[in-house]
């Protein structure tokens, strides 16, 4: 079976003829329909006069650069499909997530596979292109031969995605579909890096993200775009997406998002929130987000201050998933007063029995939660610390700043 690579910017234009060799119109556009086969062209349109026809993909006989010769005369005219996905006004000049190169790019172009199946010539995408390459072949298109095209080709490098590597994102209402490379190479992204990729989209594709990763990869990209996009992704999910979403995140962030929200929907979010969640994001909306109570995470360990380094081991075990984020274990009294800092590294290689307080931080440093961020960040600095404990003025611990809460406030400045 006889294999051969075409380009769109060959065939857009080509004469199509009838069984009599006859010129019947030029080829306009062609069109996929995912739901019978998601790489096979199943239509070419053709511009006929003053309206187009629709000629499926068994009644071509072959396609080449002097035209697409037909093998059947039964034409219908073309009538828009919504379940068709066509080449010109869905896919050409669109935008497309580039997850390897990590960056949004543009389609200039698309590969076709032409194989001779049951007597015809059939197309199947193979790629989309994205490079240099394919916008030679747009600029040059009608200037110069195909052929000529293909030798100056040869000399860049070639940039594509291979079509199997992508999935449609939601079309928007003028029917513009746009690409996105599928969801789990954009789940194995650094969140940092998908952030970039997402600030540089238009806000329809950055909900259409939202919508498709998990809450988990949403919460982690959340927390590293800018603020106003926070706001405005949040307010266009619904209110179970985004308390999933906030669920996945700090507290202190979660509480964050919702105070530059309005009044009503913060209220639905919070209702579709986990009890447990819901009550810690709503005790820290008591605090202004300018200060170290807005900043602060109620999500710590105490232990009382008589503990030792076997029980401290016990209590990490049972926060396996939080233990990432933690870096010292604190020390309280019988009302919960702060008494002690342990830094986690400390109990590595410590025997078992050892009281944990030996192995407190000295000075015992804290902060009270209305003091103003800039506050939080010069201690933080001044004390090269990893963690900042909240207290109340009875001493009541009450959370925790990291430092990572310090970076984003300071990249936020």
């Amino acid at each position: 079976m006889a294999e051969e690579i075409l380009y769109w910017t060959e065939l857009i234009g080509l004469k199509v003829y009838d069984l009599k060799g006859r010129g019947i119109g030029t080829l306009r556009d062609a069109a996929l329909v995912p739901l019978i086969d998601p790489v096979r062209v199943d239509r070419f349109l053709v511009g006929a006069g003053p309206g187009w026809l629709s000629i499926r993909y068994d009644q071509v006989k072959t396609i080449g650069p002097d035209g697409i010769r037909l093998q059947d005369e039964l034409l219908t005219p073309y009538h828009s499909d919504e379940y068709m996905l066509r080449m010109v006004r869905d896919l050409l000049d669109q935008q497309i997530i580039d997850a390897q190169g990590q960056k949004v790019v543009r389609i200039n172009d698309i590969t076709f596979l032409k194989e001779r199946e049951n007597g015809s010539d059939v197309l199947h995408i193979l790629e989309i292109d994205i490079g240099v390459r394919s916008m030679l072949r747009r600029v040059l298109r009608g200037i110069v031969s195909p052929s000529i095209i293909r030798a100056l080709q040869n000399r860049i490098q070639p940039h594509s995605i291979r079509w199997e590597f992508c999935n449609m994102l939601e079309a928007d209402p003028q029917r513009r579909v746009r690409l996105n490379i599928s969801n789990k190479l954009l789940e194995k992204m650094h969140p940092a890096d998908l952030a970039d990729i997402v600030e540089n989209l238009g806000h329809e594709d950055r909900v259409s993200i939202f919508n498709s990763v998990t809450a988990e990869v949403a919460a982690e990209l959340l927390s590293e775009v800018d603020s106003d996009i926070q706001t405005s992704i949040i307010e266009s999910l619904g209110a179970d997406k985004a308390a999933a979403i906030l669920e996945e995140m700090q507290p202190s962030e979660a509480a964050d998002v919702l105070n530059e929200l309005g009044e009503e929907q913060s209220e639905q979010i919070l209702e579709e929130m986990e009890q447990a969640d819901k009550e810690e994001v709503e005790e820290l909306l008591e605090f202004r987000d300018d200060t170290a109570g807005g900043l602060m995470d109620p999500g710590f360990i105490a232990l009382p201050e008589a503990s030792t380094v076997s029980q401290a081991m016990a209590e990490l075990k049972k926060n396996e998933e939080s233990i990432e984020n933690l870096h010292n274990i604190f020390l309280v009294d019988d009302e919960n007063r702060l008494r002690a800092t342990v830094p986690l590294a400390k109990l590595l290689f410590a025997a078992g029995d050892t009281p944990l307080k030996e192995f407190a931080i000295d000075p015992l440093l804290s902060i009270q939660p209305d003091e103003k961020q800039n506050r939080v960040a010069e201690v933080f600095d001044k004390y090269n610390l990893l963690t900042l404990p909240v207290v109340s003025e009875t001493e009541e611990l009450l959370g925790v700043i990291t430092v990572d809460d310090v970076v984003a406030l300071l990249r936020q400045s």
